[in-house]
Order: structure tokens, then C-alpha cells, then sequence
């Protein structure tokens, strides 16, 4: 696995502008272990904020999530001048949000499985098996960032949706 290494910015930098916070997950980007993971820990309070959402609404606001995402990650990694600045986890909060959307069809789930679809998305987003891999390598700006981490929230949908549905 190639590890995109940059120089580590000044944080007061990274969260000079609106861009910058956004996309550097309101500063959980900016951890300095394990970034993706604590960023994806934002995902959690969007979800709760659209979890009372009919599934096709949390869908959209997924969908305008992915968008804005798409030009914030894009206008921060241009900024930075770095394709894709290990702290940018916009992408991973709305990933996650992919991932959980299976949760609305069983207002009973535990908190587990809100557990077991954090773990399943940092799976697929650090493993990043095909063809997320190749999603990460081929596609470049806001687009780039945004598409292998919500490709791979979708993956993750794919699996907790039938392991949800065979214990409800």
C-alpha cells in the first residue's frame, strides 16, 4: 500500500480558511494519528442530525453532501497544492454517512451496529480493496477525494443492509 506522505502543514494554516475546516473535518483532520479514523467520527453526528430523514431524503442530503464535498475537498487540496492531503476527512465523514443510510430501515438497530458500520467503512476506506483502489489512483480533485471514500460507504451499505435484515 503507498502511503501519500506530505509535509505537515501549521494547523493555524490548515484552518485559515472555511474551506480548510470543512474539509479538514472541523480539525479532526488534523489529528496526528490515525486522521481518516477520528475524522470518520464526525460522520456520527451527521448521521444523527439526518437519521430522522425518510430514506429517500437521507439519500439527497447524502447526495448534496457528496457534492459540496466534491468542491470543498477540492478548493482545500488546491489550496495546499497536495492532490490528497491525509487530513482532508471530509470524504470520510459523508462516506460513513453512505455506509449507515441500511440503518434507517430498522429504527430497532442497536448502537452495535452503528459499531459495526464504522468498523466495516474504515475497512473498505483503509484497505481500500478493488476497485476503490483503483477509484483512488484514477480520479483527481474534489471528485477524486469524495468518490473511492462514498464507493466505499457504499460497499459497506451493501453488507450491513442483508446482516441487518437477517437478525430484524
Amino acid at each position: 500500500m503507498t502511503v501519500n506522505r506530505q509535509p505537515r502543514e501549521p494547523d493555524a494554516l490548515i484552518l485559515s480558511t472555511p474551506e480548510h475546516l470543512i474539509a479538514f473535518g472541523f480539525g479532526t483532520g488534523l489529528a496526528r494519528k490515525a486522521p481518516g479514523t477520528v475524522g470518520t467520527l464526525v460522520g456520527l453526528p451527521f448521521y444523527f442530525a439526518l437519521n430522522g430523514l425518510p430514506l429517500w431524503a437521507y439519500g439527497l442530503a447524502c447526495l448534496a453532501l457528496f457534492v459540496f464535498g466534491c468542491w470543498v475537498c477540492g478548493r482545500s487540496a488546491h489550496l495546499l497544492s497536495v492532490h490528497d492531503h491525509g487530513g482532508i476527512v471530509f470524504d470520510e465523514i459523508v462516506g460513513f454517512c453512505i455506509a449507515a443510510a441500511p440503518l434507517l430501515l430498522y429504527p430497532g438497530a442497536t448502537p452495535l451496529w452503528l459499531i459495526a458500520v464504522f468498523a466495516l467503512f474504515r475497512f473498505f476506506d483503509v484497505l481500500k480493496p478493488w476497485p476503490i483502489r483503483w477509484f483512488d489512483q484514477k480520479l483527481h480533485g474534489g471528485f477524486g477525494i469524495m468518490f473511492d471514500d462514498a464507493v466505499a460507504g457504499l460497499f459497506s451499505a451493501l453488507l450491513i443492509w442483508p446482516a441487518l435484515a437477517a437478525v430484524a
